[in-house]
């Protein structure tokens, strides 16, 4: 095998290990809560659901609005939100401009 070919696989298998490590949304967020609920230490906590809500509204909005160059009618489109309530959350997250 020649050095390109052992680079490139190399390459290759670095890769494959990456996307196999990669922890999914679901389980980043399992993996947040188990840690919210163990630095609880006996306090009753709350309203979980909307600091849940909050924490990923925002970068969520970011990323898309990245993605799309700034184009709300693409954003509301990949997002599933009609124009309006998009404008709506990215006023409230400091995202509009």
């Amino acid at each position: 095998m020649s050095d390109a070919a052992s680079v490139v696989d190399n390459i290759t298998q670095i890769l494959v290990e990456k996307t196999e490590s990669k922890t999914s949304l679901h389980d980043s967020v399992i993996n947040a809560l188990d840690d919210y609920f163990d630095h609880l230490d006996g306090h009753p906590g709350g309203n979980l659901y909307q600091m849940v809500l909050q924490e990923i509204e925002q970068p969520l909005l970011t990323k898309v609005m990245q993605h799309v160059n700034g184009n709300q009618s693409k954003a509301s489109v990949l997002l599933g939100l009609n124009r309006g309530t998009l404008r709506k959350k990215l006023k409230l997250n400091g995202l509009h401009n």
